[in-house]
């Protein structure tokens, strides 16, 4: 058994630093960006048009007309089965973590640690505000339009809906915890979990 976390998270949450950290403390290889890389290569397509599709829903007449249009236009059906088959393959070797792309939907449930992190709306347009350096305005509309996206995407997909904490093995609020006391309780749960 080569165990594996996948970490989901609400924008503005912190999951991101989470993951990374988490990744960093377990000596993990940490999958984000790179995800995207691995796609493209394995379906053949150039980055920055997988890069478009990222965790974002599409429906069959969008797909239908910019395959006509475009011939560097890549159908979800394609993204999907090429990140489904990078997320399956990278949860395989083990020793990963895996941040959103409906990871925890894809992988195997008793190999993984399956994360949720999350924060209240306000906290989490606070902290993109803050950290991203945008005005709260653009930080409120920024933090519902990723939630909307990424609940799509998922719904979409997979027929699920993230937000359930059924799917996950640990929530974790980052209203009252530190990204590192976050990570602490990960950590600490993954060892249980694999021990």
């Amino acid at each position: 058994m080569r165990p594996f976390i996948t970490v989901s998270r609400e924008a503005g949450s912190g999951g991101k630093l989470v993951a990374k950290k988490l990744a960093k403390e377990l000596n993990f290889k940490f999958y984000d960006k790179k995800l995207i890389e691995l796609i493209a290569k394995k379906a053949s397509l150039r980055k920055r048009v997988v890069a478009k599709l990222d965790e974002k829903e599409r429906g069959f007449l969008d797909d239908l007309l910019h395959r006509l249009l475009n011939p560097e236009y890549v159908s979800s059906q394609t993204y999907i089965k090429s990140l489904c088959q990078v997320i399956e393959a990278l949860s395989l070797k083990g020793k990963v973590v895996i941040l959103g792309r409906a990871g925890n939907f894809i992988a195997s449930r008793e190999n993984g640690l399956h994360i949720r992190v999350i924060a209240p709306f306000w906290m989490r347009a606070k902290y993109t505000s803050k950290y991203e350096n945008r005005s709260m305005k653009n930080a409120i509309a920024r933090v519902r339009k990723h939630d909307r996206e990424r609940k799509e995407f998922v719904k979409q997909y997979f027929g699920k809906d993230p937000s359930n904490i059924d799917y996950y093995d640990l929530l974790l609020n980052t209203e009252e915890l530190t990204i590192d006391q976050a990570v602490a309780i990960a950590k600490e749960t993954f060892k249980k979990k694999f021990s």
